[in-house]
């Protein structure tokens, strides 16, 4: 198994804006071969918590059965199209492929 962890960070404001987008590809990547999880998580309110991604960041925990999947995933158009849509409301992104 493939587990990804890429920590989106949106230009100042712009998070929602950015979220709502993602959540209309979210079906799209869960009917592709080989996803077992793609969800974006934001901070709790937890005052507990050790360390915050902030409130222009996102995380996006994503989980495939190969890393052929995975690398099928970012060839599909439905993500080339979501990147182009997005591309002025990202300031940073890092993506950490992990097994």
């Amino acid at each position: 198994m493939i587990h990804v962890i890429a920590i989106i960070t949106a230009k100042s404001g712009k998070r929602d804006e950015l979220l709502n987008a993602f959540s209309q590809i979210v079906p799209l990547v869960h009917a592709e071969e080989g996803c077992i999880e793609y969800q974006p998580v934001t901070d709790t309110e937890n005052p507990g918590s050790q360390a915050k991604i902030g409130t222009d960041s996102y995380m996006v925990v994503e989980k495939w059965e190969s890393m052929d999947n995975l690398r099928a995933h970012a060839a599909s158009s439905h993500m080339s199209d979501y990147s182009a849509r997005t591309k002025h409301l990202v300031a940073d992104r890092k993506v950490f492929v992990l097994d």
